[in-house]
């Protein structure tokens, strides 16, 4: 689907909830994507884009900088806490944070590196045993951890399970960032992304409906 389709959307989205023009950023999930198709859409325009691992960011972004220019890059994967300096001097919103011995990691870091970048708690809102995040019922109490730490906590995020209905989550999730003062909301997807805006989604990440299916490295 044409990035323009994609805008389009998620405009006629922010109206129909009643809300500003703009309010929505879209985030261009660019992970296992060749680099022509990534250039496609930067050629378009567009200069926000996710990514899941460190390493292949690293390996993409500074090139494309050098010809595109300034492009906000956000992590939306998980990430180790050997690979923190990296993902802080390289990104600039990390929306994956999902424990105390990372959020420790990067409070160090900030300290040392004299900034941080935006930073979204991942909660794991199915509380799902095989996915990452904080369970809902820890969330108010990681939140006020990571504040003590000075870490600048914009909002959080969650990924719902497949097999549910995903507005329940987009909702339990943006009652969690009411009640904790917090404006960012990263939720919704290619299949969902309408729905999450119409529950306060200010950022949703969208992939396979800009880009059409991901190609490994050793299929291109």
């Amino acid at each position: 689907m044409p990035l323009s389709d994609i805008q389009s959307q998620i405009t006629a989205a922010e109206a129909a909830a009643g809300r500003a023009p703009g309010s929505v950023t879209l985030i261009a999930v660019s992970k296992v994507q060749p680099p022509e198709r990534v250039a496609a859409v930067l050629d378009q325009g567009h200069r926000v884009f996710g990514e899941n691992r460190v390493q292949e960011a690293a390996d993409k972004w500074p090139g494309f900088r050098e010809t595109y220019g300034d492009v906000d890059v956000h992590l939306i994967g998980p990430l180790q806490t050997n690979k923190a300096r990296h993902a802080m001097a390289l990104c600039q919103s990390i929306h994956s944070v999902d424990r105390p011995k990372l959020a420790n990691t990067l409070a160090r870091l900030a300290q040392e590196m004299g900034g941080c970048p935006g930073l979204f708690v991942q909660v794991n809102t199915g509380e799902e045993p095989q996915k990452a995040g904080i369970l809902p019922a820890d969330t108010d109490a990681f939140v006020a951890e990571c504040r003590a730490l000075d870490l600048p906590i914009e909002g959080l995020m969650c990924i719902p399970p497949v097999d549910e209905e995903p507005a329940l989550h987009f909702a339990l999730l943006a009652k969690m960032a009411a009640r904790n003062g917090l404006t960012g909301l990263s939720m919704g997807m290619s299949s969902d992304f309408a729905t999450a805006i119409a529950l306060g989604a200010t950022h949703v990440r969208v992939g396979s409906a800009i880009f059409g299916d991901r190609v490994p490295p050793a299929e291109r």
